[in-house]
């Protein structure tokens, strides 16, 4: 079974190919590197190719096509026959039904020189004499003892005997000149991704579902966009990114995935809150702008995160200005500890009459959030859409006060926010003037 492509080639496939006789133009444009996207296409030669993706995004298709090429000797995967290879799945059957025989496995990709499959003696046998052999997650004792030139490991991130299977995988890459491996998975936060995502040896790309589109059903873009879209679950499955929490951290991602809710009508009152940088320069801190409301019952809703990096004066006091007109929201409060009276002075050069008020952090970050954190737990603050890079702070904020080694800007404008609206005695809720 071929995967010729149907469409014609190119203006620019059809002058590369010039003097080729047709047999040999349709052979060309048919092979990988014509037709896979450029972050599927083996370049340079790592020892290990870590290859992260969402659901659909290509990652079989890759890790076949590499396998093929490295059998047959095509560029730019291999410079040689490579043999034999590993073929490692999280069980025999996800190594059978996918990787050798699924829609967009090594069968099924290859085009001259197709491959055998002997399921018996579990390996796939090329003409040329190049063999791959198929092992599982489940038995990593079985990769004490054979050799290997190169492996494909698919869906790491799902093994049930990871890192012992991958050891004992290590132990038998010895033959040939420059033994090689790629790994294909949906990211999550495991052992062994996160030291393979630190390892500054491995090359690793990421591929995201939309990347595939034009391979992929419509209906199934728009539906899982629609349900899945900007949620920790999406972001993994469709994005291809790895998201963990720390354990000191004072939120987690399930209870914010849990907090998911719309704002009444009625908001009795709204605050746009900024937490502007020191500086104003490429490296400088972000500038974190949290708009939240408050309901009758008194239970808070984030309605939006338009922090802003790199932040000048005018570009943040002007984003500030715009979405407490576009929320129609009671004020702003600013932060001061940074800037003094000059914050004020800055919103005010945009808008002169927008109502300002200033606030001083007297405590540390984390002593300061608490108490936010604690009505996260009660559920008396819920977050009315997906906010991907705030929530990223947060599950990430430390005791330390830094949130990933860095200033937690939109934190800092959350708990601000949420102060003024709940915390704060003196700023009593009244009704708004819809």
């Amino acid at each position: 079974m071929s995967l010729l492509p149907n469409e014609p080639m190119t203006s620019i496939e059809t002058d590369f190919f010039e003097g080729f006789s047709e047999r040999d133009k349709w052979i060309a444009h048919c092979e990988w590197w014509m037709r896979g996207r450029a972050e599927q296409v083996a370049q340079g030669e790592p020892i290990t190719w870590l290859l992260v993706g969402g659901r659909g995004a290509g990652k079989t298709r890759t890790g076949a096509e590499w396998v093929n090429g490295m059998a047959m000797n095509y560029w730019p995967m291999a410079q040689e026959i490579t043999s034999p290879m590993a073929l490692v799945g999280e069980t025999l059957a996800d190594v059978r039904d996918v990787m050798i025989e699924g829609p967009a496995g090594i069968l099924k990709c290859a085009r001259a020189g197709r491959p055998r499959f002997e399921p018996s003696r579990r390996r796939v046998v090329w003409d040329n004499g190049a063999v791959a052999h198929m092992f599982s997650s489940e038995d990593p004792e079985s990769l004490r003892g054979p050799q290997f030139a190169a492996a494909w490991c698919d869906e790491l991130a799902k093994w049930k005997n990871a890192q012992a299977t991958w050891d004992m995988l290590q132990f038998g890459l010895r033959l040939g000149t420059r033994p090689r491996i790629i790994a294909t998975t949906t990211p999550r936060p495991v052992p062994l991704i996160k030291t393979l995502m630190a390892d500054a040896n491995v090359r690793k790309t990421r591929m995201r579902t939309s990347d595939n589109a034009t391979n992929l059903s419509e209906n199934f873009l728009e539906t899982v966009q629609k349900y899945y879209g900007g949620t920790r679950l999406g972001r993994q499955e469709l994005d291809g990114e790895l998201i963990e929490d720390r354990d000191d951290a004072l939120w987690t991602r399930p209870q914010l995935e849990g907090l998911k809710a719309a704002p009444p009508d009625d908001l009795m009152r709204i605050v746009v809150a900024v937490d502007p940088p020191a500086t104003s320069t490429k490296l400088s801190d972000a500038c974190g702008i949290v708009a939240v409301g408050l309901d009758r019952a008194g239970k808070a809703y984030v309605l939006a995160d338009q922090s802003i990096k790199p932040a000048t004066p005018h570009a943040w006091a002007t984003r500030v200005c715009q979405l407490y007109r576009d929320l129609k929201a009671d004020c702003v409060i600013a932060e001061v500890n940074q800037g003094g009276d000059m914050v004020e002075a800055t919103l005010r050069t945009i808008d002169p009459a927008i109502p300002v008020r200033s606030v001083r952090a007297s405590r540390g970050k984390w002593l300061r959030a608490e108490p936010v954190a604690a009505l996260y737990s009660q559920g008396r603050i819920c977050h009315a859409g997906h906010f991907p890079a705030l929530e990223d702070e947060m599950c990430n904020f430390g005791r330390d006060g830094l949130s990933g080694g860095k200033s937690p800007d939109r934190v800092d404008a959350l708990v601000w926010a949420i102060n003024e609206l709940v915390l704060n005695a003196t700023a009593a809720p009244r009704v708004r003037n819809l």
